[in-house]
């Protein structure tokens, strides 16, 4: 995104979305299953493609407060900064992004006061926030991640090679461009 971001010079808003939110039914072993043995072709992708090393946190966490803490961030100004750490800490370090402490200690890395943080994350305007975009994806179909909407109304679904996002925001440009 980093890549794609600086040589299209794209503005990214990044949106939440809960892939098992709180309260959800157990999750099937057979689509469980299928989940663990497409993992070493993530892996090798990553490793192949971006020269990244996955040691991925625990399966099946609550995201809802990494969500939430993401808005604080982006309101003070650190939103690109959580969201990379988050991803980082999660899919890198193995760490549980759904422990508060593991979240506060992200925000303090990043010049954010821990408590003014911690008490956000109960914050009804920013979990309100954290509905609405859960809604919205709701209302494009979106049903997984990582996705992307370009210009509010071309869907990406999937982790793509950047080679094939690049030119879905080339062919949006087009479309878009004025004749």
């Amino acid at each position: 995104m980093d890549r794609l971001q600086q040589a299209e010079d794209l503005t990214i808003r990044w949106r939440s979305f809960e892939l098992r939110p709180s309260g959800s039914p157990p999750m099937p072993s057979e689509y469980r299953a299928r989940i663990e043995a497409s993992r070493p072709r993530l892996y090798a992708n990553a490793r192949e493609q971006y020269g990244l090393e996955l040691n991925d946190g625990p399966f099946g966490i609550d995201s809802r407060p990494a969500l939430i803490g993401a808005k604080y961030a982006e309101a003070h100004g650190q939103g690109h900064g959580y969201h990379a750490a988050v991803f980082r800490a999660y899919w890198q370090e193995a760490a549980d992004i759904s422990e508060l402490a593991t979240l506060a200690t992200i925000a303090e890395q990043l010049g954010l006061e821990r408590d003014a943080f911690l008490a956000a994350l109960a914050d009804p305007a920013l979990i309100a926030a954290v509905d609405a975009d859960i809604a919205q994806a709701h209302a494009y179909g979106l049903t997984g991640v990582p996705a992307m909407v370009l210009a509010d109304k071309y869907l990406v679904v999937g982790a793509q090679p950047y080679a094939v996002l690049k030119q879905a925001v080339e062919q949006v440009r087009a479309e878009l461009a004025p004749e």
